[in-house]
């Protein structure tokens, strides 16, 4: 007769089904895989090395500010990782109640690469870390890259703060506006930039898409999108319109009278079109002389001066005005 097997002696899932009803060894089966899994989780985790993960169970972070761009440079990456794989170990976080997926919190650009490269692992450090925890690692393990587009900042920049707030930085003693003023200037401080910067990036989170890729490429400049972020949708959306069928770009003036007229309720279609299609001044058509041409040495004489670009520039203009009154009294004394 065959013995009798206790509970805790069952090692393999068939013995396990041999000694107890089959929805209750169903139920202890699962319970048994769950602790398991959990155990080579924590053993992961407070491991410190990093272990070859499949590169199909590691996904982007949710919410990952940065952009993954399919250039150059990506290219010697891909070209890097095939001749010596990846050398520097990515970091990621077990996705909640699945231990064997994983949230990729820094190497998003490594992962890409290596899937391109054709391989199935990557080296990875398993971190156990809560989401606001994670988000502040994402945006912290690139924030000194050497090239940020604005659109990557403004994200990554909301995206902090706001895992500072949902952490309960805030003390209890203070109020909201002042939690806020706190969170941006920590901010500040770990981004290496000051507190009305930071204020300014995140207000591009406010810009359609449409101008918000222009400020990326650099058309729109900060200062003026900041103005342009306090339009409501629609007034943007006509402004991207004018943009694209004048070939324009707004700069601060224009931008602050489209914000003042906007807050007056008088921004509509013709008004941006105006605004847009009005000259600028420093789009006056200006005459640019050969000046190396040009005989300094009379002009030395007439002008008894150095005759440097500006003093030229002003002795032409008098001398183009004297003899512009020349002409008029030449006129007149032929119509007499």
């Amino acid at each position: 007769m065959a013995k009798k097997l206790n509970i805790s002696e069952v090692t393999t899932t068939r013995e396990l089904f041999s000694i107890m009803p089959l929805e209750n060894a169903v139920m202890l089966r699962d319970e048994m895989q769950k602790n398991a899994k959990d155990q080579v989780m924590r053993e992961l985790v407070s491991s410190h090395h990093p272990v070859n993960i499949p590169i199909d169970r590691i996904f982007p972070f949710d919410g990952n500010p940065y952009k993954v761009l399919d250039n150059e440079e990506m290219e010697e990456l891909v070209q890097s990782i095939r001749e010596r794989g990846v050398l520097n170990p990515l970091i990621v976080m077990p996705k909640p109640n699945d231990s064997h997926v994983f949230e990729l919190i820094s190497g998003h650009r490594r992962l890409y690469a290596a899937q391109k490269a054709g391989l199935e692992t990557v080296p990875a450090l398993v971190c156990d870390v809560d989401r606001d925890e994670a988000a502040i690692m994402v945006v912290d393990s690139n924030l000194h890259r050497e090239t940020i587009l604005p659109s990557e900042k403004a994200k990554a920049y909301k995206l902090r703060l706001d895992a500072m707030k949902h952490q309960g930085k805030r003390l209890r003693s203070t109020s909201a506006q002042v939690e806020q003023k706190l969170s941006v200037e920590q901010l500040a401080d770990v981004a290496n930039e000051s507190r009305a910067q930071v204020q300014r990036y995140i207000r591009l989170n406010n810009l359609v898409p449409g101008l918000l890729s222009l400020v990326d490429e650099g058309k729109i400049a900060l200062t003026p999108a900041v103005e342009l972020s306090y339009l409501p949708e629609e007034e943007q959306t006509n402004l991207y319109d004018t943009i694209e069928s004048e070939d324009c770009t707004p700069s601060l003036s224009q931008a602050q009278q489209m914000r003042k007229l906007s807050e007056q309720g008088k921004l509509d279609m013709d008004a941006v079109f105006g605004i847009m299609t009005k000259p600028k001044p420093n789009q006056q058509e200006k005459v640019t002389l050969p000046y190396p041409k040009l005989p300094m040495d009379k002009i030395k004489r007439y002008a008894k001066t150095e005759p440097t670009p500006q003093v030229v520039q002003d002795f032409l203009l008098k001398a183009v005005d004297h003899y512009c009154r020349y002409l008029d009294r030449q006129k007149d004394r032929d119509a007499r």
